[in-house]
């Protein structure tokens, strides 16, 4: 097999094929669920809360490289290496809270997205849910997954709203720049919730779980790509596009949530608006302090994260759970193919679009699902950093000391994020 055809030199390739499984990741944690607990932290500790986003860069930076490396490198997703070389009992408390948390944050996606179209152009919400529900499962399963990525990568457009959003309302950018870089913080129980929230949305598990995914579906789907434990001469290509791609992705989401934020600071929290529930909500209460141009933006940019983010959660859930049970996996198979994969995709999808018709209020529960979130994050992280310095699951490309530090940095200060809210908890 003539391996070189699919070598493309990295000289010749455009920033933009560069980029892929990094930037779909990065985008997607600014899903309407992130939009909404960015909005409702910014509208209620205002100009404190700013630097979350910046700190919080180089350590998402630092454990998505991990996971993606240990993705390209075994050839297998998280869940599978966990499965092969850890208790049974830790992968299947890990899936499990992965699969309930999932399941929540793509309820309340597909309700978010429903309520900002009716917003735009009026009807009804629950049918709008179900079209989204369809649509999401119409592209996954029947789309072949080399078309199907890049209808992701394109999607990540749509988080341009954000950044446009904020250059149309009234912002003191010498405000911003200083009591961002020189917060007010707080030992308030709430704020300390809040700031848990955001880490939690932010460096969240279902984003390990897809860039490791992504990069072995990547690598199935290019004739003559091999895992970099068996190809290592295509290790030093592979490597920097990894860096390129997560740097870029990752950075693009915490601008985009800092946008995001932003706007709730110097519009809701400025007016004495502390108290947003959802992100259609952060949107309609837009439409009289900055108009209907910043409105019709915001609302619009929620339905085209949710597109963006609806298939990654479902996604991931279905690598982690069809991992853990052997089951053949990837969105570059078929239906007949892989069973238990789409099978769980699909479950997961419905049930979430489900939970829009019942009493349950997903959005709610969505702030909490970030507390979650932030809780299970750090087993994993540390499982994730375990593995990715012995050899004998990353051969020759266990992490070095840089890694090391950015990661257990990652690990340690969620850590300690979640030991502070409980500390301050019933306070």
């Amino acid at each position: 097999m003539d391996t070189n055809k699919q070598e493309t030199p990295p000289k010749q390739q455009t920033l933009w094929q560069k980029l892929g499984p990094g930037l779909v990741t990065g985008a997607a944690d600014d899903d309407p669920s992130g939009i909404a607990t960015y909005s409702q932290s910014g509208a209620a500790f205002g100009y404190g809360i700013l630097w979350t986003v910046f700190f919080t860069f180089p350590l998402m930076v630092g454990i998505q490289i991990v996971s993606a490396r240990i993705g390209r490198v075994t050839g297998h997703g998280l869940a599978a290496n966990i499965r092969s070389h850890y208790a049974p009992w830790l992968l299947y408390c890990i899936v499990g809270l992965l699969l309930i948390a999932n399941t929540i944050n793509i309820a309340a996606d597909i309700g978010a997205m429903a309520a900002a179209l009716k917003l735009l152009i009026g009807g009804p919400a629950h049918w709008y849910a179900v079209g989204f529900a369809v649509l999401s499962l119409v592209l996954q399963v029947f789309v072949p997954f080399p078309r199907y990525a890049p209808i992701l990568k394109v999607l990540t457009l749509a988080l341009f709203a954000y950044v446009a959003t904020v250059f149309v309302v009234q912002v003191p950018w010498g405000e911003v720049l200083v009591r961002t870089f020189v917060p007010a913080m707080s030992s308030n129980a709430d704020y300390v919730v809040a700031v848990v929230a955001v880490f939690g949305t932010t460096i969240s598990p279902y984003l390990f779980f897809w860039q490791a995914s992504q990069e072995v579906e990547e690598q199935r789907a290019t004739d003559g790509d091999e895992p970099l434990r068996e190809a290592p001469d295509q290790a030093e290509s592979h490597l920097r596009r990894i860096r390129i791609d997560t740097y870029i992705g990752m950075a693009f989401s915490n601008i985009v949530a800092f946008f995001i934020m932003l706007t709730a600071v110097v519009t809701f929290n400025a007016h004495g608006i502390t108290d947003i529930q959802s992100s259609a909500q952060a949107a309609e209460a837009l439409r009289p302090l900055a108009g209907e141009f910043a409105f019709a933006l915001f609302a619009a940019g929620i339905v085209g994260t949710g597109l963006l983010a609806v298939p990654i959660l479902a996604g991931s859930a279905a690598y982690a759970v069809a991992e853990s049970f052997k089951w053949r996996i990837g969105l570059g198979l078929k239906l007949l193919q892989a069973r238990g994969f789409y099978t769980i995709l699909t479950i997961a999808t419905l049930m979430g679009m489900a939970l829009n018709f019942t009493p349950i209020d997903p959005i709610k529960a969505l702030f909490w699902t970030a507390v979650i979130n932030g809780v299970i994050a750090v087993p994993i992280m540390a499982v994730m950093m375990l593995m990715a310095v012995r050899s004998d699951i990353m051969g020759r490309f266990v992490i070095k000391r840089r890694l090391k530090v950015l990661g257990w940095l990652a690990t340690v200060v969620m850590a300690f994020a979640v030991v502070a809210m409980a500390a301050t908890w019933g306070k």
